[in-house]
């Protein structure tokens, strides 16, 4: 009894090592990844329209038909800290306007384009190999343009932030919010900037203007990209604005980029006296 005993133990030993080695060889032949993308799955965040509406609810709370207020976009998690290790302070001769950037971008004053109101400032800021960043506009004359209803185009709200500016603006339609907006063409196009007036009703406009209106006799003024923004032709130049496949792509620039992150800071930094 002993002796079979002996040999049914060795039998099964014999087995769970055969089993062992097999399962060895079937680790070793599978070298691919422990994991795989899913088909139909996406990186982009989702983006919904919100109506753009004037009004002027607390910025905490809107009031309704102040959805101007909130992003049009549920964020993809916590937007991007500024990255840039350290930062400087631009302001003009005549301490009338200044604002934070980060210390290797260059601040330089040019000459404001001409049609400009007296006293007028145009301050380009670009990265150290001359990518352009945003101009801080003064002294710009009022506009209204006509936007029959079939020019219009749909856009949406990407990210809008309220902002102080120590100068006492205008008549507005919103308090002064630092905005990235997009409006639909043949693709989405982006441009970012301080504003107190909403595109358009319904979402739908012929352009998105980066202004914040001022005093009668000083003019408007306007902090971005681009003081509009529209839907480019195919045939147009499209930078400095941005330009999106979908608005996931948009919604991925605003939550993700850095070089945005750095920018919204130096837009909300700024002071500007009357």
């Amino acid at each position: 009894m002993r002796g079979k005993a002996s040999t049914t133990l060795q039998s099964g030993a014999s087995l769970l090592a055969a089993a062992i080695l097999l399962a060895g060889c079937s680790g070793q032949q599978d070298s691919g990844p422990g994991w795989t993308a899913q088909p139909g799955t996406t990186a982009e965040p989702s983006a919904t329209v919100q109506p753009d509406t004037s009004g002027t609810g607390s910025p905490a709370a809107p009031a309704a038909g102040d959805a101007s207020a909130t992003a049009s976009t549920e964020p993809s998690g916590p937007q991007p800290a500024a990255t840039a290790t350290a930062w400087k302070t631009f302001s003009d001769p005549g301490k009338t306007v200044n604002f934070e950037l980060p210390q290797d971008w260059i601040a330089q004053s040019v000459a404001p384009e001409e049609g400009t109101l007296p006293g007028a400032l145009k301050i380009e800021v670009k990265k150290p190999d001359g990518t352009f960043m945003a101009a801080l506009r003064t002294g710009l004359p009022p506009s209204s343009t006509e936007c029959p209803e079939g020019s219009r185009r749909a856009y949406t709200v990407i990210s809008s932030l309220p902002v102080e500016v120590s100068a006492q603006g205008g008549e507005g339609t919103i308090p002064p919010r630092v905005v990235f907006r997009v409006i639909q063409g043949y693709r989405y196009f982006g441009s970012y900037g301080i504003t107190n007036v909403v595109g358009g009703a319904d979402n739908q406009a012929c352009e998105l203007r980066n202004i914040v209106r001022g005093l009668a006799g000083k003019g408007d003024w306007s902090f971005g990209d681009l003081v509009s923004l529209k839907a480019f032709a195919p045939d147009e130049k499209v930078a400095p604005a941005k330009a999106f496949d979908t608005l996931g792509q948009a919604a991925q620039y605003v939550d993700e980029s850095p070089e945005f992150a750095n920018v919204q800071r130096m837009l909300m930094s700024l002071e500007i006296k009357n």
